[in-house]
């Protein structure tokens, strides 16, 4: 064959070579485009659909809330909720036209079936509340068969999820493998088109062709091994290899976009795990330390281009005091007044630096001219101040993209709701422990510290005193000056016994006009001298009640000590009969118990 027909005919196959490796690029290029279709369908159709399941239980607990307090500011939250549901179900509607398949639809359909019925059950709860029948409300709201479409519409969400997933997932996994098939057909023409140049055409195609395909087979390798990061090489021929090379950037700019997407997706997936997590910690929490552990703990990571402070307000010294803080901020102060914080004064987030003209909180301490990127967000529950949560941009993380803002108004009113949930379970606790009247423990929190050492007394050595007091004639002075002034001389004599211990906690209203006061590492004689102390400064209280003097205030003290007189579980009974022995020797005086004294006297028998 003549020389000018073999180099024709491999001009001829070269070019063939060359568009089926172009158009085989070009493929694969369309297989990542439809994968990356799937993936933006899935989502929109997240996004269509991410906020049913919030409102859904936003809703049902807003109206448990309302029914439970009465309060209407839960009201209004429910109706607001119950607006943005609606929004939320004429987006779905439209659902369809996003890609969804029938099964999804027919899900989703269900869910929001069952949300509809939840709702109904909400208003028509309320509606009874209002009503006045709370009883039947509660019997709605709280009832196993509420309880069962609630749990039942979360599921069906949750479900349309899982579909909406697999079926994504098989879509990109069959677009990947058209993707990966493709390209390799396309590396098997460039080598075959490359070892032709080589053999037949090197003379003529060496430069322009030979040195092209084998920079590109290296990009291509790369890029099916997802290597997005491979710079291409500068190709600027308006021939086949111009084409394949402007299919391969393509390919790259898709592969990179669909990277991006994947990387905020699961950024976005990381931090909606992070903030739940610490929303359970969170209410999890029984004290202000392990509240303040958790806020500590998480908040580096849910905002690590940020330092911050948490503070909480302090009602006796109407000032906000730090209780934590983390990544060592430097601008703002530990401790100041509310009207000092423009987020405080606004009940608004206040960010000076965010854009346009506005001033800086008080409590930040600047230079000259200096406005640094802050972040002040108000923790308020049912319009209470709780706190302030304050955030500022580190300087050596100037470059670092920001949590977004709506993510930490979440987290603020979260820590809002735990801070209250707190305060409210402190303030129970107080309620049941507490004797209302007189602001001493009361019986049930007397027996819970007799527990905390029954339980502390491994080894038998505890040295334990208890004083058991009885207000003299007290039934008498009742029926003489009233029950009103009876409380007061129950509270008069409270604060003797306050003042009287190194512990007020240790001093307790045991029932009716009878006290108790517990003295750890007293021995019976030092516990027989303070009782004393006690008996005398009780006797010379004036006690006045409606501009009328009461007479004198006297008790019977009995004093028993372990392990001199009892052991700890008869230490009560042996200084209540004590007690009963000086009521029987005339009122007005301390008895100490006898050994082992184990006489104790009925109530009835008191003076």
């Amino acid at each position: 064959m003549r020389l000018a027909t073999i180099t024709n005919a491999a001009y001829g196959a070269t070019v063939a070579l060359t568009v089926v490796s172009g158009v085989m690029m070009l493929l694969a290029s369309n297989a990542h485009d439809r994968e990356r279709a799937a993936v933006e369908q899935r989502y929109q159709l997240d996004k269509a659909t991410s906020r049913l399941g919030i409102d859904i239980y936003a809703m049902s607990e807003n109206a448990r809330q309302y029914v439970n307090t009465g309060d209407e500011t839960y009201a209004i939250v429910y109706r607001r909720d119950e607006e943005e549901l609606a929004s939320v179900e004429r987006r779905i509607e439209h659902i369809g036209e996003a890609g969804a398949s029938r099964a999804e639809l027919a899900t989703l359909a269900e869910a929001i079936r069952w949300a509809d019925s939840l709702h109904d059950e909400q208003v028509e709860a309320m509606a009874a509340y209002r009503q006045g029948d709370e009883e039947r409300a509660r019997r709605i709201l709280f009832g196993p068969e509420y309880e069962r479409e609630l749990n039942r519409a979360e599921v069906l969400v949750q479900r349309f999820q899982d579909l909406l997933d697999a079926r994504i997932a098989r879509v990109v996994e069959d677009a990947a493998a058209v993707a990966a098939t493709w390209k390799l057909l396309a590396e098997i023409v460039l080598a075959v088109t490359g070892l032709l140049f080589l053999c037949v055409l090197y003379f003529v195609f060496k430069r322009r062709v030979l040195h092209p395909v084998v920079r590109l087979s290296d990009v291509v390798s790369r890029l099916a091994e997802e290597d997005y990061a491979t710079e291409l090489p500068e190709v600027n021929q308006i021939d086949e290899i111009g084409d394949m090379a402007k299919a391969i950037r393509v390919f790259r700019e898709n592969g990179l976009a669909r990277q991006r997407l994947q990387a905020e997706r699961d950024a976005d997936t990381t931090l909606r795990e992070l903030l739940s997590r610490m929303t359970q910690r969170m209410q999890s929490c029984d004290t202000l330390e392990d509240f303040k552990d958790v806020v500590r703990r998480f908040l580096p990571e849910i905002d690590p281009g940020r330092a911050g402070r948490l503070y909480l307000f302090d009602e006796h010294r109407n000032a906000m005091v730090e209780a934590c803080t983390w990544q060592e901020p430097v601008h703002s102060q530990g401790e100041f007044a509310p009207s000092a914080c423009w987020a405080l004064r606004r009940g608004l987030p206040h960010r000076p630096a965010s854009g346009g003209v506005d001033v800086p909180c008080q409590h930040l301490a600047l230079a000259e001219g200096q406005l640094p990127d802050t972040l002040c967000l108000p923790l308020m529950a049912q319009n209470e101040t709780l706190g302030l949560l304050y955030l500022e941009v580190r300087a050596d993380q100037a470059g670092v993209v920001p949590t977004p803002e709506n993510y930490i108004d979440m987290l603020a009113e979260n820590i809002s709701l735990s801070l209250a949930n707190i305060k409210l379970r402190d303030a129970l606790r107080s309620l049941a422990l507490h004797d209302p009247l007189t602001g001493l423990p009361n019986r049930r929190n007397f027996e819970r510290v007799m527990e905390g050492f029954r339980a502390g007394q491994a080894d038998g050595s505890t040295q334990l005193s208890c004083l058991m007091l009885d207000v003299d004639h007290f039934k008498n002075l009742n029926d003489r000056f009233g029950h009103a002034a009876g409380d007061e001389v129950l509270r008069e004599l409270a604060g003797v016994l306050q003042e009287a211990t190194r512990e007020p906690e240790f001093a307790f209203r045991y029932g009716g006009e009878e006290f108790g006061v517990l003295l750890p590492d007293l021995t019976c004689e030092q516990a027989a001298i303070r009782a004393e102390e006690i008996r005398s400064r009780i006797s010379d209280l004036d006690v006045q009640h409606a501009g009328k003097m009461l007479g004198k205030v006297t008790v019977s003290v009995g004093v028993a000590s372990v392990p001199q007189h009892c052991d700890l579980s008869r230490l009560v009974q042996t200084a209540d009969a004590a007690m009963y022995r000086a009521k029987k020797s005339g009122r007005d005086c301390v008895e100490v118990a006898r050994i082992r004294e184990e006489g104790l006297q009925l109530r009835s028998q008191r003076g």
